[in-house]
């Protein structure tokens, strides 16, 4: 089944344009849920309540403010948000073009799919082919929502796809994040944590191999409901405590080089068991020689009278 395109417009750079239609990306998969009386199990209604009237307000005596203050706003009518919004032109102007490899993650909010329109086939290809050769994505700009929107565009499977990104100010600085003081590592420390890394290298991404586990559980229990069925949960898993990181290490190489060559990993110690070298065993004492027997007192007196006799 073809997919159903969203919206269109078109792509400009220079004097180029390529008509475009837009194609939704992700579709998530999260389950919800609804709330529900307890006592008869109807479905509740959200209402919005003014405190200062202290009365439940309809949404056609609702307007919008803007808190410029703590508790201070101005209003806003339909009519002059509907003026500040951008002007709608379905116009996706690229306005540079940058190496792929400075462009972070952390900016990319939501994707979609870019298709050509009609007539726009032979340029939208050679715009793909063009941005892989150079190993560029483009910038640029998409009114969409009545919002001007900060938009990466990046070669994807013979085709484009268009990310909307986070403005810089939106973006909250890692510096405001505690890692830390500096640490040095021991060589075994670090070789360790190599060949962990090597053990566990894939070739390629391949997020079709998770799966949603929670979502699968929540699932399995709504039909145990639907049927009938009582529904039973299992204790929480204790979580782990790291207490020496080279016996983690150590451990986490071991298991993973058991679970490689197919054999079962050895039974981790208990989460918060600490690993300790077993005491010295105290040096042992030299073996004495055997014993020399002593001589019976009926045989010492015979031979003490022959001697003096003699």
């Amino acid at each position: 089944m073809a997919a159903r395109s969203i919206g269109s417009g078109t792509i400009s750079f220079g004097l180029v344009s390529i008509p475009i239609r837009l194609f939704t990306a992700t579709s998530p998969k999260s389950v919800s849920f609804n709330m529900l009386h307890k006592t008869c199990g109807g479905r509740l209604k959200q209402q919005l309540f003014c405190p200062v009237d202290n009365q439940v307000v309809e949404r056609s005596d609702v307007t919008k403010g803007f808190e410029y203050a703590r508790d201070s706003y101005v209003k806003f009518t339909d009519d002059e948000l509907k003026a500040l919004e951008a002007e709608r032109t379905d116009t996706l102007e690229l306005v540079e073009f940058v190496p792929a490899t400075t462009v972070d993650f952390l900016f990319i909010e939501r994707t979609y799919y870019l298709g050509p329109d009609k007539g726009g086939e032979r340029a939208y290809r050679l715009l793909s082919e063009s941005l892989e050769r150079a190993g560029r994505l483009a910038v640029g700009r998409f009114s969409t929502r009545g919002k001007d929107n900060l938009v990466l565009v990046r070669p994807y499977k013979k085709g484009l796809i268009l990310h909307e990104c986070y403005y810089a100010d939106e973006v909250r600085s890692f510096d405001e994040v505690e890692t830390g003081g500096a640490f040095e590592f021991k060589d075994i420390e670090l070789d360790l944590a190599d060949k962990l890394i090597a053990q566990l290298d894939k070739p390629a991404f391949q997020p079709e191999n998770f799966r949603d586990t929670y979502g699968d559980r929540v699932r399995a229990a709504v039909e145990k409901k639907i049927a009938g069925e009582e529904v039973v949960t299992t204790p929480e898993a204790p979580k782990a405590q790291i207490i020496d990181l080279l016996e983690a290490l150590k451990r986490s190489v071991a298991q993973a080089e058991t679970a490689r060559v197919g054999e079962a990993p050895a039974p981790a110690k208990a989460a918060n068991e600490v690993a300790v070298e077993a005491p010295a065993a105290p040096a042992s004492r030299p073996a004495k020689g055997p014993k020399k027997a002593e001589p019976r007192k009926d045989e010492a007196e015979a031979k003490r009278k022959k001697k003096a006799t003699g």
